[in-house]
């Protein structure tokens, strides 16, 4: 896929600063690419559920940040993005330590993109990682308003 913006990766990456969710949460970006966005989450105590498996919700909210940047990667400059809705699959507990939600672009359109999201948990410096939520997203290229940038 090409990005129409030549300056993607950093407005990507000014977007994604400019989210207090995100550094709540802890998660960062691990690497951005037309269509392609990898973000990181670590596996901490207060993000649990009773079990202490990261909650559904932080899994959730993780894996739309990484579809939603993955459309906004081939969005025009300018362009704000917003998430009309998404499927989550949890597949298995998430456990941690690391978890890695990548989003990837399979339809780009003007207005309306449709992100596949996967989640995946690993020990650092291990190959073996295991995949522990889906996700479909749907997601809105907005333009033209005041209230809704990047």
């Amino acid at each position: 896929m090409i990005a129409p913006d030549p300056d993607f990766k950093q407005r990507t990456r000014d977007s994604f600063a400019k989210q207090p969710a995100m550094a709540t949460l802890g998660v960062t970006i691990e690497s951005i690419a037309a269509g392609h966005v990898v973000l990181a989450l670590a596996h901490r105590a207060d993000l649990t559920q009773q079990h202490g498996f990261l909650h559904a919700g932080m899994v959730a909210t993780a894996l739309d940040s990484a579809c939603g940047y993955a459309a906004f990667t081939l969005m025009p400059a300018g362009a704000g993005v917003l998430t009309i809705e998404f499927k989550i699959n949890l597949l298995a507990p998430a456990r941690g330590p690391l978890l890695h939600c990548e989003g990837v672009v399979k339809k780009a359109g003007r207005t309306i993109s449709v992100v596949d999201g996967q989640a995946f948990q690993f020990e650092p410096g291990s190959s073996e990682r295991k995949l522990v939520a889906t996700m479909t997203a749907t997601i809105m290229t907005v333009t033209g308003r005041d209230d809704v940038r990047h």
